[in-house]
């Protein structure tokens, strides 16, 4: 049997990146999943891609009425609902002195209002079947930012916020909720989200590893997919308010100037 068969799954944000990884992870470990997105083509086609055990539902994650709609579908289609993978968002990179009203309020609107629209409407069909799983994307930047990225590090610090919170008041009806915080997001997002005049030739292949992580690769989109697929299962039974910070050790702490004393030079 495998580990993750008899659970069923929203994942949000799963027409492409990391989402998409989420989605085909939980499928091949064995559950069932309602892929929810804004891009109709791509997510359909990541659906039939899955077969039998996923469907597509168009979902903007700041449309409080939609959000009903979507789980009715998942319920009706797969029978029932486990788990809610809370990934979708968007990223705006801009200095905060150019960075507008609106451009503020847009993220915090679908990052951290949608992940609690998503999280308030899991809670009753989760606590009527004895308990489930919610697991929120949230970002290394809720609590490691970089310049640039005001608005979408403040979403994410308030989407751990909110998990932490939920952990609490949720616990008591079997439901857990954590918090993947991953230090590498879906490369074609962030290409998006970056002014048309920045010069992009420093980023690429080991901008990761030059500030001292103590893991020796890149980051990868899998390693996110692996962290829901765990938090999805019953492995994960007594996680709940945690976070996992996917970052390969980089806010663990400082390197010693020189290295660590009697250990080999690379």
């Amino acid at each position: 049997m495998r580990r993750l068969e008899g659970k069923v799954a929203i994942v949000t944000g799963a027409a492409r990146g990391s989402g998409e990884l989420a989605a085909r992870r939980l499928v091949a470990d064995g559950a069932k999943v309602v892929i929810a997105d804004l891009l109709d083509d791509r997510g359909k086609q990541v659906a039939n891609d899955l077969g039998d055990a996923a469907r597509y539902v168009h979902l903007d994650i700041s449309d409080e009425d939609r959000w009903q709609q979507v789980i009715d579908f998942c319920i009706d289609t797969h029978g029932g609902l486990t788990t809610l993978v809370n990934n979708a968002a968007v990223l705006h990179v801009r200095p905060i002195e150019h960075t507008t009203r609106s451009d503020f309020a847009r993220l915090l609107e679908v990052n951290i209002v949608g992940t609690f629209l998503g999280v308030r409407s899991v809670i009753e069909p989760l606590r009527s079947r004895g308990g489930g799983s919610i697991i929120n994307v949230a970002s290394i930047s809720g609590h490691h930012p970089a310049a640039g990225t005001s608005a979408y590090a403040a979403s994410k610090f308030g989407v751990r916020g909110l998990t932490k919170v939920a952990a609490l008041e949720l616990g008591r009806y079997g439901i857990r909720v954590n918090a993947i915080n991953p230090a590498m997001g879906n490369p074609e997002m962030v290409m998006e989200s970056l002014p048309a005049d920045m010069d992009t030739s420093g980023l690429g292949k080991g901008a990761a590893l030059s500030g001292g992580q103590p893991i020796l690769r890149e980051g990868d989109m899998a390693d996110v997919a692996n962290a829901v697929a765990f938090l999805a299962s019953d492995d994960s039974s007594f996680f709940n308010g945690a976070d996992f910070d996917l970052d390969g050790g980089i806010t663990a702490g400082s390197h010693l100037l020189g290295g660590i004393p009697g250990a080999p030079r690379e």
